[in-house]
């Protein structure tokens, strides 16, 4: 029995000793919504207040049915407010929730006209970030800052995130987290992960939910948690839209445009959106590089590259929801996203002796382009087996198809000493297939027990072709070190079950999750590869006690595994300048971790959580001397030993005026990694934090403003020495035209504090690094809705695609 499996098999066996019985995570409040006439309302905007400060904890909408739920609650005193197109905002008198589930008498609403409606002093505005007993929901569509952003930008500035010089996405301090966009997991990593996320506007972004201990329903990947991306997707009534458009500019000009269509009637619902996006980045990367032997410098480099990226998108989605009866409703949808990137990034490359003298000095001409035309499909289907929705059946079948043209040109002029210049061409063809298939089961027992299980099966098919060329005096040649063709091919099966009772003052949720992972990889010429089979058990537990009317505590515990993504494994290269480039390491692990927390919760809003994770195999960016030699360095990823994360967590939102609320967050962590890695042993580690503020001013008349401020303080991520670094931001946004126009300007990273300093140490090799982006930019931006808001009302889906869009069982 291999260790991993004894250590799943220990930790459900201390679950079961320790557990006797089995919760939700927390107690779920539910009600429904009705007109003057009785008769139930459906998608009325309903908001869960604390009762103290009116502050918006939470906020859904009314189903089919009229009726709508909150779930994972914290004991406190809070109340209601509903609202609807045509009918005036009302509110429950306060109440107290507990440890049990509540539904609240049935709250009706009342005819609206214009004096009325002035008079109403609940705010709508739905908070910037809402907390949940295991997520964080960021609320990009309501926030100034996101006009004219991209994806990357906002998770940038969203709490606890970290974005490194590699793109490497860190959840409080942990690399290791897993993507999704509307439920479906992107099957990327790094730069590559970051030219996606920059190619796909904030603006198409309902919310971004930053889940850091997913039960067992969800894939086991992600061991520092999961960011979910959830789309638009306009769910007024009758036929409407909007059309938007922005212009930012830094050192060079961006531009985003988009429209979005949407009708409802009866039992279809047909719905569509495109957004365009032109963008200018600037881009500056410069090096320091220092060559020991034996502890005696041998020379060292200085290299420079600054220029422009343009980059132009095409965002789309189209789909429909159509109610085949009460009880049974099928979705399908279509989403793709075609990017194209030009770059001119001119490079300048100096080398030197141990005495410092000048030996080598040369320019480049880099010219890249990178075309990934991406589409995806799924097809979904919801049965609830009774009318009390206490068994509920959904069924989602996926497709995607991904493609990468990347082509390169690298024109190599050498000044010192006089030589003929040289040319190095690449091209690179690459597709991606993903197919997957999975089912839901969740059955609700009058005990308050509720069972949930389900099955997935996903199979990948990965293709790449490279071909480098070198031309030297005229004459081109094949460079057969560096072409080839790599094959990956991937099947997972997995299987969960997730038992959920509750109790007085105590509440507990345990899942079990199964694994089977078949893998192969092949580079073609040469005819060498790998072939992993491997089954694995992630068992994961989460216990809630309610102490008082005013704290709760909670522990939870998990294991999580990290696969290497497609273009970790990838062997190609792509070249920065002439002595660096970045290549995939089809060598890597998976890397495994153990995770557990314990949150405390004071007044229902006040959060102090502490955690530690053990990763074996750790799977880490490197900036490391190339295996060829000759004073080059490679960008790529390397397995470590080990590491241990211990993390403190403290979220603290005040409200110093009815007009003013501010949410602050800070990470305090430290990370130690152990392992080898050319030639240097690692043992080490550094207390660090990141801090993130956001302020919201509401100020009447329609207008309100953001000025959020990050900091993140000098980190030691395995052989990287990373500076502090932070920025300040700032968003105002007006409504206007009945609420049918929204006016946001803004500007971000005010004084240009955010670039990013570094240093990389080997026993070998030293190498300093200092990277510019276009991150100081102003925005102004314009959002019009359109369509008759008081067309009579049509069944809406409410169930399986939107409930699966918040899982990680897309594809894998």
């Amino acid at each position: 029995m291999t260790y991993s499996l004894r250590a799943s098999l220990l930790c459900i066996i201390f679950v079961f000793i320790s557990v006797s019985a089995v919760a939700k995570s927390g107690p779920i409040l539910s009600g429904i919504i009705r007109d003057p006439a009785g008769t139930t309302v459906e998608f009325a905007t309903v908001a869960l207040h604390r009762a103290a400060d009116s502050v918006v904890v939470k906020t859904e909408f009314s189903d089919a049915t009229g009726k709508f739920r909150f779930e994972q609650l914290s004991a406190g005193d809070y109340f209601v407010s509903a609202s609807q197109v045509g009918f005036e905002r009302v509110q429950t008198a306060p109440f107290a929730i507990s440890s049990t589930d509540q539904t609240l008498a049935p709250i009706q609403l009342k005819s609206s006209n214009k004096t009325q409606l002035k008079e109403v002093t609940v705010q709508a505005r739905k908070p910037l970030f809402e907390r949940e007993a295991d997520r964080i929901v960021v609320n990009v569509d309501g926030s100034p800052l996101s006009a004219g952003a991209t994806s990357l930008e906002v998770l940038s500035r969203s709490p606890g995130v970290t974005v490194d010089q590699n793109d490497n996405l860190a959840l409080r301090g942990k690399q290791g987290v897993l993507v999704l966009i509307d439920g479906k997991r992107v099957p990327m990593t790094g730069a590559e992960l970051g030219e996606m996320l920059r190619s796909l506007p904030a603006n198409s972004i309902e919310k971004i939910e930053l889940i850091t201990n997913p039960p067992a329903k969800y894939d086991a990947a992600g061991s520092a948690g999961i960011i979910a991306i959830k789309l638009k997707k306009d769910g007024r009534q009758g036929t409407n839209g909007s059309v938007n458009a922005s212009y930012g500019y830094g050192k060079y000009g961006k531009f985003t445009s988009g429209i979005s269509l949407n009708h409802r009637h009866k039992k279809l619902n047909v719905f569509g959106n495109y957004t365009y996006s032109d963008r200018n980045q600037y881009s500056q990367l410069a090096f320091h590089r220092d060559f020991y032997q034996n502890n005696q410098l041998t020379g060292s480099s200085n290299q420079d590259n600054q220029g422009k990226t343009h980059w132009a998108s095409n965002t789309y989605r189209a789909g429909l929801d159509y109610t085949l009866s009460k009880r049974t409703t099928l979705g399908a949808v279509v989403n793709g996203l075609a990017n194209h990137a030009e770059a001119s990034i001119p490079n300048t490359t100096q080398t030197f002796n141990e005495l410092g003298k000048l030996q080598v000095n040369y320019q480049s001409a880099n010219h890249r382009t990178l075309a990934t035309p991406n589409v995806a499909a799924n097809l979904n289907l919801k049965h609830s087996f009774d009318s009390t929705g206490r068994s509920e059946l959904t069924v989602d079948a996926d497709f995607a198809h991904y493609e990468i043209h990347r082509s390169q040109n690298l024109a190599t002029t050498f000044i010192i000493p006089v030589q003929a210049p040289t040319v190095l061409e690449g091209k690179v063809k690459g597709g991606l297939n993903i197919s997957s298939f999975k089912a839901d089961y969740v059955h609700t027992f009058q005990n308050k027990t509720r069972l949930e299980g389900g099955v997935k099966v996903s199979w990948v098919h990965s293709d790449n072709d490279v071909l480098f060329t070198t031309i030297n005096d005229g004459l081109a040649v094949v460079d057969t070190g560096k072409s080839n063709q790599f094959r990956y091919d991937e099947n997972i099966n997995a299987a969960y079950l997730n038992l959920t009772k509750s109790f007085k003052k105590t509440s507990v949720q345990l899942g079990l999750r199964g694994e089977q992972t078949n893998a192969t990889g092949l580079q073609v010429i040469g005819n060498s590869g790998f072939e992993r089979h491997y089954f694995q058990l992630f068992p994961s537990v989460f216990v809630k006690q309610t102490l008082s009317k005013t704290q709760d505590i909670s522990l939870s515990l998990s294991r999580r595994i990290d696969r290497p993504t497609y273009n970790q494994l990838n062997p190609f290269r792509a070249y920065i300048d002439a002595t660096t480039y970045f290549s995939g390491n089809p060598s890597l692990f998976p890397q495994l971790s153990y995770n557990i927390e314990l949150t405390h919760t004071f007044k229902q809003k006040f959060m102090t959580s502490i955690s530690y994770s053990r990763t074996d195999q750790p799977i880490i960016s490197v900036v490391q001397p190339a295996p060829e030699g000759n004073r080059q360095a490679v960008s790529t990823f390397q397995n470590l030993t080990r590491s241990d994360y211990f993390g403190l967590t403290l979220t603290v939102p005040v409200q110093p005026a009815t007009w003013w609320t501010m949410d602050n967050n800070l990470v305090a962590f430290y990370n130690q990694f152990v392992g080898e890695l050319a030639g240097t042993s690692l043992n080490q580690g550094l207390p660090a934090f990141t801090i993130n503020t956001t302020n919201t001013f509401t100020l009447g008349r329609g207008w309100a403003a953001d000025l959020t401020g990050n900091y993140q303080s000098r980190q030691l991520y395995g052989f990287l020495d990373i500076k502090p670094l932070g920025q300040l931001n700032i968003g105002l946004q007006k409504t206007m035209w009945g609420k049918k126009g929204t006016l946001k300007l803004n500007m971000t990273d005010i004084f240009y504090s955010s670039p990013l300093h570094a240093t990389s140490t080997y026993a070998n090799y030293v190498e300093q690094f200092n990277q510019r982006q276009d991150t100081r930019i102003a925005t102004a931006s314009l959002t019009y809705r359109f369509g008759s808001d008081t067309v009579p009302q049509s069944r809406r889906r409410t169930g399986g695609a939107e409930d699966e869009k918040r899982r990680a069982g897309g594809a894998s």
